[in-house]
């Protein structure tokens, strides 16, 4: 019985995905704490993950100058990126398969501008809440978020009571080119040095962040996280069209909102973070769909995984490419992603000629 549930799981093809999928994180985060300015043999980096973890002593040899490179500077580094980039990626999927739109991505419905301008609004006037301290930007960009989110489902509702697909689209156009209006007066009124620290927060990176920033993100990414995964059935109802998915019994209305939620989650905690980056969730989802095909059961996490590692392997490329500075890495997934997604557009493009 053993024997054959062994042979059936190896002969899966999406098994075999998941395997690739989990693989391609541990490799990305291995590579990450080991390659850098300081290289930190990989026997060492377990050794110190598991005695801070655990109290265990594995090794006894491990340099004392290690422990603060691995456990303070680059273990958390590595961990908020590949939180940033799963969800990221894992609400453009969902987006994606929302709003049936192949171009939908975490920023269509606009929370990230929202996000965005609370940040903005915080590095401006150099605001710090006594209560919040550090947190006071995060927690701001938080809240201007979901903002956002109830000022798009505000004026959805005022034009449209059955919350269809184009007119949540056209909100959230309309109100992120507001929110990106008010970001760029800010940028024009401040003056140098605010105008630089504005620009390169905007271009989005996770240098300079601690364990405060994955404990802050890490509650919003599981809760968002848990809600995409577990209304998976309703996206896929939904790709066949809402009526079509109202007559087979799902809640076009109830799945619309807890689908926006999660997704508006994962993308304003993320963008509290990180600042704004582009294309994880445009393009990860759609090489998932190529791999995998179109069934959201195994489009989420496996976007959640592979946008994940693909952050930790773009972040690793930011901090070393022109080393001892660091590029944002908004930058590289831009140079990498526009490239990707214009390839894909052609070969979609080319397969539907062919299919004409």
């Amino acid at each position: 019985m053993q024997n054959s549930f062994i042979r059936m799981f190896l002969n899966n093809r999406v098994a075999w995905i998941y395997i690739l999928a989990g693989g391609f994180v541990l490799g990305t985060i291995l590579l990450a704490l080991f390659w850098s300015s300081v290289t930190v043999p990989i026997p060492h980096i377990i050794h110190i993950i598991i005695e801070r973890t655990t109290g265990h002593v594995w090794l006894t040899d491990v340099p004392a100058n290690e422990v603060p490179i691995i456990w303070n500077i680059r273990l958390p580094r590595v961990i908020l990126a590949f939180c940033v980039g799963a969800s990221l990626a894992l609400a453009g999927a969902a987006f994606q398969g929302l709003l049936r739109n192949p171009l939908a991505d975490p920023y269509t419905i606009g929370v990230s501008s929202g996000a965005a301008l609370g940040a903005v609004i915080v590095i401006f006037f150099q605001i710090s809440l006594p209560i919040l301290g550090v947190f006071t930007q995060p927690i701001i960009a938080i809240i201007f978020g979901f903002l956002t989110l109830m000022l798009v489902f505000g004026l959805v509702k005022m034009t449209s009571r059955s919350m269809a697909i184009e007119t949540i689209i056209l909100a959230g156009i309309i109100i992120s080119s507001f929110m990106g209006a008010i970001v760029s007066l800010i940028i024009a009124l401040g003056d140098q040095s605010e105008m630089t620290q504005i620009i390169y927060w905007l271009y989005g990176s996770v240098s300079l962040r601690g364990w405060s920033h994955v404990q802050l993100i890490l509650p919003f990414m599981i809760v968002g996280s848990l809600i995409l995964l577990y209304h998976y059935r309703e996206l896929n109802a939904l790709a066949l069209g809402e009526e079509a998915a109202e007559h087979i019994g799902v809640d076009v209305r109830r799945g619309k909102i807890f689908l926006l939620i999660g997704a508006s989650l994962l993308t304003g905690s993320a963008v509290a973070v990180s600042g704004t980056i582009g294309f994880v969730g445009l393009v990860i989802p759609h090489l998932v769909r190529l791999v995998t095909g179109p069934n959201h059961r195994h489009v989420l996490p496996l976007s959640l995984l592979a946008g994940g590692g693909f952050l930790i392997l773009t972040d690793l490329v930011s901090r070393t490419i022109i080393a001892p500075k660091e590029m944002p890495i908004g930058v590289i997934t831009a140079l990498v992603g526009a490239p990707v997604f214009s390839l894909l557009l052609i070969r979609n493009r080319l397969g539907r000629r062919k299919t004409a």
